[in-house]
């Protein structure tokens, strides 16, 4: 797997991981919070991405990667933001729902559970690996 692991979440209702596929991509735009941002500009090319269904989902649905290093977010009107480009890899066979992600002793400690604020974060190997075991998924 790749050296760096990440997470972001998307309302389904307003990008879904569907639309992500249909599109082949996307540029991952709109992030304003300094610690989110801050994970998009860590982000380096190939480096797996967890995507998340956020609000009435709350599901990990897939897999995407990194396909293009933080670049300055054009959506952006005013300050210092960053964007990056992701492509899908592949769809998780079985998705991983909040409650289990809660009650797994690895994936408790995902910055998920402890800030579920944040819309982008970083996760370790083990969690990763965590995830796509319970998604019985390999990429």
């Amino acid at each position: 797997m790749a050296k760096n692991y990440w997470l972001v979440k998307q309302e389904p209702e307003a990008y879904s991981w569907d639309d992500f596929v249909k599109d082949g991509g996307t540029s991952w735009t709109g992030v304003r919070n300094f610690q989110a941002r801050n994970n998009l500009r860590a982000m380096k090319k190939g480096d797996f991405v967890f995507f998340y269904h956020s609000v009435s989902d709350k599901k990990v649905i897939g897999v995407a990667k990194v396909t293009r290093e933080h670049y300055p977010d054009k959506t952006a009107d005013e300050g210092d933001w960053s964007a990056v480009d992701l492509a899908p890899v592949k769809a998780l066979k079985k998705p991983v729902d909040l409650e289990t992600m809660k009650t797994d002793p690895v994936l408790k400690e995902m910055p998920l559970i402890r800030q579920s604020r944040l819309s982008t974060m970083a996760l370790t190997a083990e969690q990763a690996n965590r995830l796509l075991q319970l998604a019985e998924t390999k990429v």
